[in-house]
């Protein structure tokens, strides 16, 4: 590898390529090596930008787990308006594209790096899941403040059974993602309850 490349947003582009390889190779073949190979760099240019490559990886998952800010803001947005269930079959299937699902493994198996991320995540939770589980939270408080599930909904059992019926849906990728009919299954299921007792 030629160790004159330069980089203009070396940061951005080191991310953007562990992405490539994360999708491409899996958590077990993200390497310092492999990212640097894939942006066209010299394995320093990233020794530069980050003190080692757990500090790289937390620094990408922090990264990619504001991006789902965006989604999740959508989502609060989405209250009083469509049909609850289908807001929520939307977002779910946008919260756990391809990138955060392939991110969830990096995390759970990595030591260093979830030490890491609790430091810059004192609140706790498995980064990305904490970022999904937070949105849809936020989401099912604003409808039942809007009286569109039930008073008395337990906000929290529903979430946890939202986020992590979901992913288990999303998780497994062989041979595809769920289709939305799948998801809106869990969904309707998960909210059977709320949706009819609010509307009697």
């Amino acid at each position: 590898m030629p160790t004159g490349v330069h980089l203009r947003d070396a940061r951005q582009q080191l991310f953007d390529a562990a992405e490539r390889v994360l999708l491409r190779a899996g958590p077990n073949g993200l390497t310092s090596r492999a990212v640097t190979d894939e942006a066209g760099c010299a394995k320093g240019v990233l020794h530069r930008h980050f003190a080692d490559f757990d500090a790289f990886l937390a620094e990408l998952v922090l990264d990619r787990a504001a991006q789902l800010e965006t989604q999740a803001l959508a989502l609060r947005e989405a209250a009083g308006t469509g049909a609850v269930a289908d807001n929520l079959t939307d977002a779910l299937t946008t919260l756990f594209g391809p990138v955060p699902v392939a991110i969830i493994p990096l995390v759970t198996f990595r030591d260093e790096l979830r030490a890491r991320l609790r430091q810059s995540m004192p609140e706790g939770g498995i980064a990305i899941l904490a970022q999904v589980a937070s949105a849809v939270s936020a989401y099912l408080a604003d409808e039942r403040a809007r009286g569109r599930i039930s008073a008395d909904a337990d906000i929290d059992s529903l979430t946890l059974s939202l986020v992590g019926g979901g992913h288990l849906l999303f998780a497994d990728r062989d041979p595809g993602p769920p289709d939305r009919a799948a998801v809106g299954k869990l969904v309707n299921t998960v909210l059977a309850d709320v949706l009819q007792r609010r509307s009697r």
